[in-house]
């Protein structure tokens, strides 16, 4: 449950929502986005405010038998065939798509059409959970294109940390069960949730120190004890090597990611080698992509780690 909740959206406001996983984000935009009530206090909006909202579990709800056509003819009664076919043709539905059957869409077409839809009566604020989850690279880069333009407020959930630079201008940390700005920027977040993992290791370390000191009193015996801490090593071991392989993946990650930074900085390569410029940009947006899965994949394999340490710890302390 979200509290002391005290934020101000204007009309041009870039707003990306920071937090791990469960610590509300998606309840907050509901929140905002009228899917959900305020339990107590008050949510002001000036009148007749448009609000779009996308979640990836609307994918779901499409129709599976209409087409991008059928919903593009809901939305444009009054227009021609043609008017509508260039519409979708807009969004990326040309002729060999655009009468598909939902159903026969892939993910990331789906994704496309939910947005499109989303946003076509251009809202004055768009609310996107994740919008980037099935898209590719090309349709990504054009989101980014299509959020630059856009004249309305935006809120945006996403792990995706290429298209977080490249459209928001304000932060806000979803953290302790409320909303508070956030002054810093990806890099110093990331860093604070480094530097808490290991604030939390290091408390997991002075936790079996000061078990061990207690165990030399145990009345159970030194061999019992041996082979007690050597099955838990033996089970945490497994946990503590997915942890640490994923740490290695997000710094390789980055370490791509900073050479195509140091490329893609060259303003020459855009006039020496635009096909260049342009794989590289492809390529770079990929990595964000991988690198959000990456970090996400580290932090679930270290709460893992970090919660069968405690319980070890916990039986140490027992014995």
């Amino acid at each position: 449950m979200l509290r002391n909740l005290d934020l101000r959206i204007d009309n041009d406001d870039r707003i990306a929502l920071l937090g791990q996983n469960g610590n509300g984000k998606s309840t907050f935009a509901k929140l905002i986005a009228g899917k959900l009530k305020a339990l107590s206090g008050n949510v002001f909006g000036a009148a007749k405010v448009e609000v779009g909202y996308f979640a990836q579990h609307q994918l779901d709800e499409l129709n599976p038998l209409h087409t991008p056509y059928d919903y593009m003819a809901k939305l444009m009664p009054e227009a021609t065939e043609a008017q509508r076919r260039t519409k979708l043709g807009t969004f990326g539905f040309g002729a060999d798509k655009a009468d598909n059957k939902c159903a026969n869409l892939s993910g990331g077409e789906k994704a496309r059409l939910l947005l499109a839809l989303t946003a076509f009566h251009r809202p004055h604020l768009l609310i996107l959970d994740e919008p980037t989850n099935h898209l590719d690279v090309d349709s990504r880069e054009a989101l980014i294109h299509a959020l630059m333009e856009y004249e309305g407020a935006v809120i945006l959930i996403s792990h995706d940390r290429h298209l977080v630079e490249a459209t928001a201008d304000r932060l806000w940390l979803v953290k302790g069960g409320t909303v508070r700005a956030y002054d810093g920027d990806i890099d110093g977040y990331r860093a604070e949730l480094i530097a808490e993992r290991s604030g939390r290791s290091r408390a997991g370390a002075a936790a079996r120190e000061a078990a061990a000191e207690a165990a030399k009193g145990s009345a159970a015996s030194r061999a019992d004890q041996r082979r007690a801490a050597a099955g838990r090593r033996a089970e945490l071991a497994p946990l503590k090597k997915a942890m640490e392989a994923a740490e290695r993946e997000v710094a390789r990650i980055a370490g791509e990611i900073a050479k195509l930074d140091t490329l893609l900085a060259d303003p020459d390569l855009y006039v020496r080698d635009p096909a260049a410029a342009q794989k590289a940009a492809h390529a770079r947006g990929a990595l964000a992509k991988r690198l959000g899965d990456a970090e996400e994949q580290w932090l679930v394999a270290g709460e893992a780690y970090e919660t069968a340490e405690s319980a070890a710890t916990e039986a140490n302390s027992v014995e």
